[in-house]
Parts: structure tokens; C-alpha cells; sequence
């Protein structure tokens, strides 16, 4: 659950930790206004709530010694994800302000850059391969958060695929931009709070040719950056716009940046829909195999952790469990060891738990 939208009396259903390993909020914490104030002023754009009347002592009693013990010896620690610092944050938040509201300045390329740079530092600096959305807020104006969070993302699958640190710069401007054409959008339709009529979005889809536009006679931006922006929408079976091009015409930044736009729209609050759940949204892209690139589909779906070790969940069989494991092949089956009867649930590699899932 997003931090803003926390409300005294519920409780944290995992550690706050800070970048030093601390624990600044227990699990199981009751929150008030003062913790989630702080939470909020530290950066921490996102935590786990627990639903129902699970109680985190509850946890301790009915957790078996035998549990305990393979608990202990099973648990792995998650993938390292992106983190930004408060600096980091703050800057990237003016930066993407300053692009959308400045598309004509001198400084429009220079500013883009060095957001790109700075994601990239994020993703370098403790060697980063897997994402948490919630933790990339920036903005609570949704398209500079979006377009931050498609950057961010795109740059962990570009580096799940092995390109380059120049190509994973250059996603991620592709990622920042690929939004820049909708400030040439009427506002009355970009703010219209429903959804919209065929001619509204008929000018809407024009939005990544005003883009592309705006950028392709620019030096500071390659031919690929330009036509990322451009291609952004198409889709693997010539549906999508605003060419309705085909796999093999679609740039392969445009292919990555589709999956993350796809996702973090879906995920995102907007004012004429609710959000959808991560794990719904990430059954939804699954869906896409006809429209998504299947390699950019594979990084992304091996770059979410959906069930962070140590979250509680309960099993279909009706056991609750800890997560022990998480595997970057399965992401929404991971390793659990149920808390009575001590059982350690694959749920990716052990066949015997195929009619079991996590509720």
C-alpha cells in the first residue's frame, strides 16, 4: 500500500529496514501519524499492510520448532532492488518537472540525461536486478511518476538482457521521454477525470507521434531514442498504434519500454479507475503473449518480487506460511514453509504442490 494512503491503527506486515540494515518500524507495528509522517519524510513510498485479524504474535504461536528450524536454514534473502535515496528522489522528482514543463529549452536534453544518469547510479550502486514500484515514488502527479517509473523498469530489464551501460542509459531515456508528446495533448482531455470518447482518443494516441516529433531532429538523441518514443504503443501482432506495425518493425527499446508501461499503468491509481494488484497486473501481462515481446516479457517477469521473503501468505490448503525463497522463474510461486506443520511448499519446482496456490 502506498504510504499516503496509510491510516493510524493499521499494522506493518514486514521490517522497516534502513540502508544500513536497521529496523526503524517492527513488524506487526501499530501505526500512527507520527510513524507514517516519518516513513513518508524518510522516503518509504510503500509497505505491506496486514489484512484480516492476523496478529503478528499469532505468528510465534503456532509456528512449530520444526518450522522455525527450516525456516531459519532455508531462508534467502530477496534479489537486490532499486533504491533511491531522498537526494536522489528529490532530484529526479524537479528533474522530470522541468522535462515536461520545458520541452523547448536548451537545458530539455541536458536535464534528461542526467536523470537517466542518476537511475542508472540507483541501479549500479548495489548492483540491482529486481524492482519495487512502490519505493520508486516521485511525483504525486501521475505522469512524471509514470514516466519515471517506466524508465526505472525498463533499465532493469534492459540490464536483465544483458545491453550495455550506454544502452541501459539510453532506456532509460527512451523511458522519460516516451510520454513527453501528451504536454502537446489539449489538457481538457489529458485531465479529463473518466475515460475517454473515440475522438478524444483518437488525438490521445497521437500523443507518441507529438513525441517523436518534438525529439528526432535533436543530435543530443539517437535515431533509437526517437523511435522508441514513437513505437511505444505498437504491438507484436500489428494492433497497436500508431502505425500498426509488427514485431520485426518494432525497435527493440519500444518492445521493452511496452511491457513497463503496460505494467505500471495497470498498477497505478487513476481517477476514472482503481488500481489493479500487482499480482493481477502481473496475470495480465502474462496474458499478452500475442501483443508482448516475449524476451522483454521473460525480463520483466524475472525482475518482480512479488512476495518479498518473509511475507506471510495462506495456502489454498488453508496452512499459512512464510516465504523462504524467491526464484526468479516462478514469481508467483515461490518458496514457503507452513508455520504448524513445518511442510516446505516449492511451489515453482515441486509438482506435488501444483494444486496448491497462494491466496
Amino acid at each position: 500500500m502506498r504510504t499516503r494512503q496509510l491510516k493510524p491503527g493499521m499494522k506493518i506486515d514486514h521490517c522497516i529496514l534502513d540502508r544500513m540494515g536497521r529496523n526503524l518500524v517492527a513488524r506487526g507495528a501499530v501505526l500512527d501519524e507520527y510513524v507514517i509522517d516519518s516513513m513518508i519524510k524518510l522516503g518509504i513510498m510503500s509497505v505491506y499492510i496486514q489484512d484480516g485479524e492476523y496478529e503478528p504474535e499469532d505468528e510465534e504461536k503456532i509456528t512449530s520448532p520444526a518450522a522455525k528450524e527450516t525456516i531459519q536454514r532455508m531462508r534467502t534473502e530477496d534479489r537486490s532492488k532499486v533504491m533511491l535515496s531522498t537526494s536522489v528522489r528529490e532530484r529526479v522528482a524537479q528533474g522530470i518537472q522541468f522535462i515536461y514543463n520545458n520541452s523547448d529549452s536548451e537545458d530539455f536534453a541536458n536535464a534528461t540525461d542526467s536523470i537517466a544518469s542518476d537511475l542508472l547510479e540507483a541501479i549500479n550502486s548495489n548492483d540491482a536486478i529486481a524492482i519495487d514500484i512502490g519505493a520508486l515514488k516521485t511525483s504525486d502527479e501521475y505522469t512524471f511518476k509514470h514516466s519515471v517509473d517506466v524508465a526505472t523498469i525498463s533499465m532493469i530489464l534492459a540490464k536483465q538482457q544483458g545491453l550495455s551501460p550506454s544502452q541501459i542509459h539510453e532506456i532509460g531515456v527512451s523511458g522519460l521521454l516516451h510520454d513527453v508528446g501528451k504536454t502537446k495533448v489539449p489538457l481538457e482531455i489529458l485531465n479529463k477525470p473518466g475515460p475517454l470518447d473515440d475522438d478524444e482518443f483518437a488525438i490521445m494516441r497521437q500523443h507518441s507521434v507529438y513525441g517523436y516529433q518534438m525529439i528526432k531532429d535533436r543530435q543530443e538523441f539517437s535515431e533509437t531514442v526517437s523511435l522508441a518514443v514513437l513505437q511505444h504503443h505498437e504491438k507484436m501482432n500489428g494492433r497497436g498504434y500508431p502505425m500498426g506495425v509488427s514485431a520485426d518493425q518494432i525497435t527493440p527499446y519500444a518492445k521493452i519500454l511496452s511491457v513497463a508501461d503496460i505494467y505500471d499503468a495497470l498498477v497505478t491509481e487513476r481517477p476514472y479507475k482503481t488500481a489493479y494488484s500487482q499480482r493481477d497486473a502481473i496475470e495480465m501481462i502474462m496474458s499478452m503473449t500475442a501483443e508482448l515481446d516475449m524476451t522483454a516479457m521473460k525480463s520483466f517477469l524475472e525482475s518482480m518480487i512479488l512476495y518479498p521473503v518473509d511475507s506471510i501468505v495462506e495456502l489454498s490448503n488453508g496452512e499459512k506460511a512464510k516465504v523462504v525463497k524467491n526464484s526468479p522463474h516462478y514469481i508467483l510461486r515461490p518458496t514457503v514453509v507452513g508455520l504448524t506443520s513445518g511442510r516446505v511448499y516449492d511451489l515453482g519446482e515441486d509438482f506435488s504442490c501444483a494444486n496448491i496456490i497462494i491466496k
